[in-house]
């Protein structure tokens, strides 16, 4: 009996002790982050910043303690801005990573390829930088989202590019130029939409290819329709192709486009020809909050990008936004599955200061865009930087812009 006993008391030492140690490592491993989005290739402007906006949050979170007692780990994966390789990148995150959540998404096509496998597996999205209108809604007809978005929709960029060129600037006259993508045909649409509430329709309507480099027929149209304005939907390299054949025309007319027109490569591709080209900006390289300056020292000296300024801005202020938005979700949740950390982000108690904006309550149930149309500010390239366009907006941006969902200005969202 003695024996027996003793033999039992050392098989429950033994197994508390494995479940001790179990515990142990359990509550020590950490917290994985999948972020996808294109590091190589035309869009990688903005997928590196992204990526690095993001790399600086997570060191800051996991400097200050983690979350939840754990480190944060990123799985970053190039998806080269193609679908195909997003949807393989996402099946990879959520079946062998097994990720808690994922980041990114910088291309609104491969965001709508990718995000299915995300949202039948029930693990949040939070689509940084991808703005195509449909992107948070492409679930609409199921009972629960997992998509959620801290960038500004094109259905508020469109309205913002319309008012920009037809009320502030009186032109009559538009053309709109944008690329095959999804991105661009969605951001065209919506051009073309609100146009429409305008009483306008555009004279010259013209696509291109990725990696095209000669757009003179589409210039060409657009000039012997009378175009005073030319309306934007790309990426850099192929925006600065379009500034570039202007000028080589000799036809120099404005630019104003997406947020897109922001990319250093297009600035830097299209050189002079660049120059005063105008586009909705959330985030504009300049020190207005001790936020956004911390934010941009930081960023300055951890990756030392050229000339001191971040390919795009944008992109790094969105990424770095994003990873405070999750780790607030799961911290408030004091989980990290799936359903906990949406329900959270859906009803988030206390805010998050962010470099874009304050977070206040940005998400519910039914709205999982956190930036509404009061929001973005028209950013201009002057000097081979973005600078802000409007001389009263530059004083005022100390002031945060706050989320307002009842602010006037975007167009209704399409459904599918």
């Amino acid at each position: 009996m003695t024996i027996r006993f003793v033999r039992l008391a050392s098989q429950l030492v033994v197994a508390a002790a494995v479940s001790s140690f179990a515990g142990m490592a359990n509550a020590e491993e950490p917290i994985k982050i999948g972020v996808s989005g294109p590091f190589t290739g035309g869009s990688s402007s903005m997928g590196v910043s992204m990526r690095d906006g993001v790399r600086l949050a997570a060191e800051e979170i996991n400097k200050a303690g983690g979350v939840l007692g754990r480190q944060l780990l990123l799985v970053e994966r190039d998806d080269e801005a193609k679908n195909e390789r997003g949807v393989q990148i996402a099946q990879e995150l959520i079946n062998k990573e097994k990720v808690t959540a994922t980041v990114g998404f910088i291309n609104t096509g491969v965001a709508l390829a990718s995000q299915r496998f995300y949202q039948e597996a029930k693990i949040p999205v939070m689509n940084n930088v991808a703005t195509g209108s449909l992107v948070t809604h492409q679930f609409d007809d199921q009972p629960e989202n997992y998509i959620f978005r801290n960038a500004a929709h094109d259905s508020i960029q469109a309205p913002m590019i319309v008012e920009e060129a037809i009320t502030r600037r009186g032109y009559k006259k538009v053309a709109i130029l944008a690329d095959s993508t999804n991105y661009g045909q969605l951001g065209r649409d919506d051009l073309e939409r609100a146009l429409g509430l305008k009483g306008i329709t555009a004279v010259a309507v013209e696509k291109f290819n990725i990696k095209d480099v000669d757009m003179t027929p589409q210039l060409l149209k657009a000039k012997a329709a009378g175009a005073e304005v030319v309306l934007t939907y790309g990426i850099g390299p192929e925006l600065a192709q379009i500034a570039n054949g202007m000028t080589k025309l000799g036809w120099k007319v404005p630019m104003i486009g997406s947020w897109t027109l922001s990319m250093a490569n297009f600035i830097d591709n299209a050189g002079p020809g660049g120059e005063g080209a105008r586009m909705p900006q959330t985030f504009i390289q300049q020190p207005t909050t001790p936020k956004r300056q911390a934010f941009i020292i930081n960023y300055l000296r951890t990756f030392n990008p050229k000339n001191a300024r971040i390919d795009s801005p944008v992109s790094a202020a969105q990424g770095y936004d994003s990873v405070y938005l999750l780790a607030a979700a799961m911290k408030q949740a004091k989980a990290v599955d799936g359903p906990a950390i949406k329900a959270a982000l859906e009803d988030l108690k206390t805010p998050v200061d962010g470099v874009v904006t304050t977070y206040n309550k940005p998400f519910t149930a039914k709205d999982h865009e956190a930036i509404t149309a009061n929001i973005p500010v028209f950013g201009e390239v002057k000097g081979e930087k973005v600078v802000y366009a409007y001389e009263a907006d530059q004083k005022k941006a100390s002031e945060i812009r706050v989320k307002d969902a009842n602010a006037k200005g975007a167009l209704e969202v399409k459904k599918k």
